[in-house]
C-alpha cells in the first residue's frame, strides 16, 4: 500500500491533486480532514469523486490537522491510500439511538476478514460510549480507530461525511477488508490528576448536573476561574482499575455539561493535567506495539487539547512519526481504540493505528531523540520551565493529599464526638422515663383526693407533650438496636385510646377530634410502637396547626385488604409539601418542635409498606395512610 497525503487551503482542487495518478487504482481510500468546515468539505468531497468515481471516501471536519511533521489548522488535508490486496466499504448512520447508531454501522461494515474500522462520529450530539458499544455488542474482535469531529473549538457543530453524503448528526465509517493487511495500534496518555477528589452528585448518562452538590459549571469556575478550558482539564477517574479521562464537548444553559462519555452518579473524579516530561518523550520509542509491522503509513487520531496544550511539543511527537513513513489525521473531541475485546472511548490521547500490506519483516526503529537531547533544542528554556510548573503541580497535589488526611482525622474525631452524643441522648432519654412517669401518676392521685384543679390540667396537657417527644426521641435512640416485633392490633381501639390520650391537649388549644369508623374492629399486624409514631405525631401535629374552634377529623374505613387512617382539619395550607417530611423542616418557624415526627412517620411507613397521600388546599389539610388489614 501507499498513502499520498495533499494539503488544501484555496483555489482549484485539481491544481494540487493529479487524479491521473489513481484513476486506474482499484482499491482507493480517501480521507478527507478539514478545518475549513461543511462547506469545503462537501466541495472537496464532490471534486474527488466526480474524478475518482470508484474511491472510497469519508471526511470529517477537525480542531486541527496532521500533514506529516506539520501541525495545521483551518486547512484540509486530503489523504489518499493505495490498496492493493484490501477491500474497502463505507456507510453511514443516522439515530437518535447511539448505540443503535454503533449496531446499524457495524453491521453494515464488518465482513468475515475485516482487519480494521474507521469511524468518525459528530462531535457535539453523539453519545460516542454508547456508539462504540454498540459497534462491540455486533462484533468485539475487530479493532476500530478514529474520533470525534472537531469544529475548531467552538462546540457549535460538526460535519462528517461518506461519498457524497454530508451530515451533522451521526456517524461514518470504512472497513478495510484483507487476508494480507497488516494492523498494529497504540495509543499514548500524558495526564495527570490534580488535586482533590470530588464526587459525581447529579449525573444522566453523559450530562453532568452537579460535582460536590454545585453545579457543573460552578465547580469549574471556581477551580479554574470563569474562561476555564473545556478539554485541556478533563476529569480523571478509575473503574475496575483502569484510569479513565472524560472531557466536556459542550456547556448548557441550566450550568451542566456533556462530557465525551458516559459518567455514573457516586463517581469519584479528579481534575487532570497535561505532564510535560512525558509529553516530550519520543512516540514511537515509548509506543513498542507500532514497531511489530514494517508500518507503511500511520494514521493519528488525537485529542485537541494534545494541540492546544502545549504546541511545540506535539509538534515534535509527531515529526517521529513521519520521519518513519507517511503520516496524516486530525485532532479529535474524542478518540476511539479497542483493546482487549473492548472499544474503549478516550481523551487527551494520541491514538495511533499503523498499517502495512508488506509481507517484509519490520525495520529497527529509528531513535530520533526527540526527548534526549533537549539542551540542544530552541525550547530548553521552555521545557525547564514547564517542568519546574509540573513539579509545583505535583507536589501541589501531594499537599492537597495530606490536607485531606487531615481533613479526614479531624472528621473521625467529629464522628467520635457524635458518638458520644449519642450515647449521652440515650442515657438522657433513659433518665427522663421515670420523672415523668412519677410526675404523671402523681397528677391522677392528686386529683382523686382532691379533685381536679386547672393549675394541675395544664401541668398534665404540658406534660403529655413531653411523653410524645420523649417517645420520638426514644425510638429514634433504640431503633437501630432493637428489633421491634410485629402482633395483632385492633386499629379502631387503638386510634381511639390515644384521641383520649390527646383529648385534652386538644381542648386546651380550643380544638377537638371527631371520630368515626365504618367497622367496629380493624385488626392489622404491625408493631405497636411504631403504629403509635404515626398516630401520634399526626395527632400532634393536628393539634398544633388547627385553627381554633375547629375540629379534628380522624377516620378509620376498610375497603377489602386495605384499611385507610384519614386525619383533617382545616388549617393553613401546606406551602411546600415536597418537604414536609424531610428531616427538620417546619412549615411553621413559630411552632414548637424539631421538625423530626413526620420524617420519623415516613421512615417507619417505608419499612412497613404504608402508603402516604397528602392533600392541602385552602380549605382543608388531610393525611391518609393505607395500612393491609390482617385477614381472621
Amino acid at each position: 500500500m501507499k498513502t499520498y497525503n495533499f494539503c488544501y487551503e484555496t483555489g482549484s482542487l485539481p491544481s494540487i491533486i493529479d487524479f491521473s495518478l489513481f484513476v486506474n487504482e482499484k482499491n482507493v481510500l480517501v480521507q478527507i480532514f478539514c478545518g475549513h468546515g461543511k462547506e469545503v468539505l462537501k466541495y472537496t468531497s464532490d471534486v474527488i469523486l466526480s474524478h475518482l468515481p470508484n474511491a472510497i471516501c469519508i471526511g470529517t471536519t477537525t480542531d486541527g490537522e496532521i500533514y506529516g511533521e506539520s501541525i495545521t489548522t483551518f486547512r484540509t488535508i486530503i489523504s489518499i491510500s493505495i490498496f492493493e490486496h484490501t477491500f474497502i466499504k463505507t456507510a453511514y448512520a443516522q439515530n437518535d439511538d447511539s448505540f443503535q447508531c454503533g449496531m446499524k454501522l457495524a453491521s453494515d461494515l464488518i465482513t468475515p476478514n475485516t482487519k480494521l474500522l474507521i469511524l468518525f462520529s459528530d462531535g457535539t450530539h453523539m453519545n460516542a460510549e454508547e456508539f462504540l458499544q454498540g459497534v462491540e455488542t455486533f462484533d468485539s474482535t475487530v479493532p476500530v480507530c478514529g474520533g470525534m469531529a472537531g469544529d475548531n473549538g467552538k462546540f457549535e457543530q460538526t460535519y462528517i461525511s461518506s461519498q457524497h453524503t454530508l451530515i451533522g448528526e451521526g456517524v461514518v465509517g470504512v472497513s478495510l477488508n484483507s487476508d494480507i493487511l497488516q494492523v498494529a495500534t497504540n495509543y499514548k496518555f500524558d495526564w495527570k490528576p490534580i488535586g482533590l477528589t470530588h464526587i459525581l452528585t447529579k449525573v444522566q448518562n453523559n450530562r453532568v448536573y452537579m460535582i460536590d452538590d454545585m453545579r457543573a459549571t460552578d465547580f469549574y469556575d471556581k477551580y479554574l476561574g470563569g474562561n476555564f478550558s473545556q478539554t485541556e482539564f478533563p476529569l480523571i477517574l478509575e473503574k475496575n482499575s483502569v484510569t479513565m479521562v472524560r472531557a466536556v464537548i459542550a456547556k448548557h444553559e441550566d450550568g451542566s455539561l456533556s462530557y465525551s462519555g458516559n459518567l455514573n452518579e457516586g463517581d469519584q473524579v479528579r481534575i487532570g493535567f497535561g505532564d510535560a516530561e512525558s509529553l516530550m518523550q519520543d512516540p514511537i520509542e515509548s509506543l513498542e506495539n507500532l514497531q511489530s509491522i514494517n508500518t507503511e503509513t500511520f494514521f493519528i487520531f488525537s485529542c485537541m487539547a494534545r494541540r492546544r496544550f502545549m504546541p511545540f511539543l506535539i509538534k515534535l511527537g509527531i515529526g517521529s512519526f513521519a520521519r518513519t513513513a507517511t503520516t496524516s489525521g486530525f485532532y479529535t473531541y474524542s478518540e476511539f481504540y479497542h483493546h482487549d475485546g473492548h472499544n474503549k472511548l478516550l481523551n487527551q490521547t494520541l491514538t495511533v493505528v499503523a498499517l502495512s500490506e508488506s509481507e517484509e519483516s519490520p525495520l529497527p526503529a529509528k531513535h530520533t531523540n526527540t526527548d534526549m537531547n533537549k539542551k540542544d533544542t530552541s525550547y530548553f528554556r521552555t521545557f525547564k520551565t514547564i517542568e519546574s510548573l509540573t513539579h509545583l503541580i505535583e507536589q501541589s497535589a501531594r499537599d492537597y493529599e495530606e490536607q485531606s488526611k487531615r481533613l479526614e482525622k479531624q472528621m473521625n474525631y467529629s464522628e467520635n464526638l457524635l458518638a458520644s452524643h449519642r450515647q449521652f441522648l440515650r442515657y438522657t432519654v433513659h433518665e427522663m422515663n421515670s420523672p415523668l412517669s412519677v410526675i404523671m401518676g402523681n397528677i391522677e392521685l392528686h386529683e382523686m383526693e382532691f379533685g381536679k384543679s386547672v393549675y394541675l390540667e395544664n401541668i398534665e396537657v404540658a406534660a403529655k407533650s413531653i411523653f410524645s417527644m420523649y417517645d420520638d426521641l426514644s425510638y429514634l435512640v433504640k431503633k437501630d438496636h432493637i428489633h421491634y416485633m410485629k402482633q395483632r392490633i385492633d386499629l379502631v381501639d387503638y386510634v381511639r385510646s390515644r384521641i383520649d390520650f390527646f383529648a385534652q391537649v386538644a381542648d386546651k388549644a380550643k380544638s377537638m377530634f371527631l371520630f368515626e369508623s365504618n367497622l367496629s374492629q380493624i385488626y392489622i399486624f404491625l408493631n405497636e410502637t411504631k403504629l403509635q409514631r404515626i398516630i401520634d405525631n399526626n395527632l400532634t401535629n393536628a393539634i398544633k396547626y388547627t385553627f381554633e374552634n375547629e375540629q379534628i377529623i380522624v377516620s378509620l374505613h376498610q375497603e377489602h385488604d386495605n384499611c385507610h387512617f384519614f386525619i383533617a382539619s382545616h388549617s393553613r395550607k401546606i406551602q411546600e409539601p415536597e418537604k414536609i417530611f424531610e428531616e427538620y423542616y417546619r412549615e411553621e418557624q413559630s411552632q414548637e418542635g424539631f421538625g423530626l415526627g413526620l420524617n420519623l412517620v415516613r421512615r417507619i411507613c417505608k419499612e412497613e409498606n404504608v402508603k402516604i397521600t397528602l392533600h392541602s388546599s385552602e380549605n382543608i389539610t388531610s393525611f391518609s395512610y393505607q395500612f393491609k388489614v390482617l385477614n381472621t
